[in-house]
């Protein structure tokens, strides 16, 4: 037990007399940068970071700023911390414009918020402000080498809005089976159809749209019934237009026997 003591005190001196704890408690700046460049190097970016804050200030005019200021930033990006890598990336861009690293910490700065997008069923915010912050650096920098890799977040953040458009539309008509409000079905559908006219889901919204006004018509008042019926075989046409083949054909003809069948009734 004695000896086991021993080590750990052993141990435990060596480490305080690290250089990092050393430059903890230094108050010698360009100790400081030293040793934080060097745990950058190792990638002992939670170290950096908190080694780094405490003589930031201190490093704002002098030559050295540039080149670790960066380093705090991509310390904190590989920590995951997002947002304030975020800020930090886009105080170096406009710190230092002329800097090499602008570009770089540019995008870098525009792609956190892309990271921190949750998923489609949640709320957005960060999801728009990713491809806003994007759409700056792609102005800024249209022949940037990382065009590719911006475009590919747009692509992404872009579906993830599409999609999370389209469920929001499609469960207005979901929760028309319970409030029986299909016309607000019909008209989220159709805004959805309009604002993403090319979507992978457009299929899937034109069927949902015919569906809603079926249950509409099927479920309406005499006097509205043959005007819906009518809506509802027009939405069936749009449909079977778009994709002939539609993986709702079936389902589709066979609401469609059953509004050919009431229109009958009007025909004499």
């Amino acid at each position: 037990m004695n000896k086991f003591i021993y080590i750990l005190l052993v141990i435990l001196s060596i480490s305080s007399c690290s250089p990092y704890q050393k430059a903890m408690k230094s108050d010698d700046v360009e100790f400081k940068t030293k040793v934080f460049t060097e745990q950058i190097e190792k990638k002992k970016y939670s170290k950096a970071i908190r080694l780094f804050e405490q003589f930031a200030s201190a490093l704002r005019a002098k030559p050295q700023g540039e080149a670790a200021f960066y380093s705090y930033a991509q310390a904190l990006y590989n920590t995951k911390q997002y947002i304030s890598a975020a800020y930090e990336f886009e105080r170096f861009s406009s710190s230092y414009p002329k800097s090499p690293l602008a570009e770089e910490a540019a995008f870098y700065g525009a792609e956190c918020y892309s990271k921190v997008s949750p998923i489609y069923s949640l709320d957005q915010v960060d999801t728009d402000k990713a491809l806003s912050k994007i759409q700056v650096f792609v102005n800024k920098y249209p022949n940037s080498t990382y065009l590719p890799k911006a475009n590919e977040i747009v692509k992404v953040m872009s579906e993830k809005l599409e999609l999370k458009a389209f469920e929001i539309a499609k469960q207005y008509n979901t929760i028309g089976e319970f409030t029986r409000d299909y016309n607000a079905a019909i008209i989220a559908l159709d805004n959805f159809v309009f604002n993403f006219p090319g979507s992978k889901y457009k299929e899937d919204a034109l069927f949902y749209k015919y569906d809603a006004m079926y249950k509409l018509a099927t479920n309406s008042i005499p006097s509205k019934k043959q005007e819906r019926l009518n809506s509802a075989k027009t939405y069936y046409q749009n449909l079977v237009k778009f994709k002939a083949d539609t993986k709702y054909l079936q389902q589709s003809n066979k609401m469609l026997e059953t509004v050919e069948k009431e229109l009958k009734q009007y025909t004499n």
